[in-house]
């Protein structure tokens, strides 16, 4: 029994992907040009990088469906990728990127099979030798949260609070709320 499948995984990725957009469409699109450092991605690369991920899983094991990552092109293809975060878009744009790739996405997760899922995938010379297409693919989610994360330092450093810390906030603030209502209604 598997108990974590395509679906839970389609629904998780959605979930990372709304709260992408949800910061997308936070940041002005003014402030699209901001970098954390001189080296960094702007926030416009930052979410065309994120727009771009599910590509490369997609075509590993969606196109090819490859049972060995030995031979695949790695520099050209994330190169193209690279090439591809350069070109300049509006905010309207990179949402739209955001949204249709995620759902296009999602939807291929969602009609993935355990045994596909299952299936392992060799990996020449890396530790360890192989990995099941379900962590291969996992790491679309990871991935885009490590870099969500980044760009919610990104928007603490333009003085805003990111959604998520908003939301923990009021769920604090209501449940203090509830609790001193409950206090003094016990009096």
């Amino acid at each position: 029994m598997n108990y974590y499948g395509a679906k839970d995984l389609a629904r998780s990725f959605q979930t990372v992907r709304g709260n992408s957009l949800t910061i997308a469409g936070e940041i002005g699109e003014e402030r699209y040009g901001f970098r954390a450092t001189p080296e960094t991605r702007t926030v416009a690369q930052m979410l065309v990088h994120i727009g771009l991920l599910p590509k490369l899983q997609t075509q590993i094991h969606g196109v090819e469906r490859r049972t060995t990552l030995e031979g695949f092109d790695f520099p050209a293809f994330v190169g193209g990728l690279i090439a591809e975060e350069q070109t300049p878009r509006s905010k309207a744009q990179i949402v739209e990127l955001l949204r249709d790739g995620g759902e296009s996405f999602a939807k291929w997760l969602e009609g993935l099979s355990d045994d596909f899922l299952g299936e392992s995938v060799s990996i020449p010379g890396a530790t360890p030798a192989s990995k099941t297409r379900f962590e291969l693919i996992l790491g679309v989610k990871e991935h885009e949260m490590h870099h969500r994360a980044q760009l919610m330092v990104m928007e603490r450093m333009l003085g805003m609070t990111p959604h998520l810390t908003r939301q923990r906030q009021a769920h604090v603030a209501a449940m203090q709320a509830a609790q001193a209502a409950s206090s003094s209604a016990g009096r």
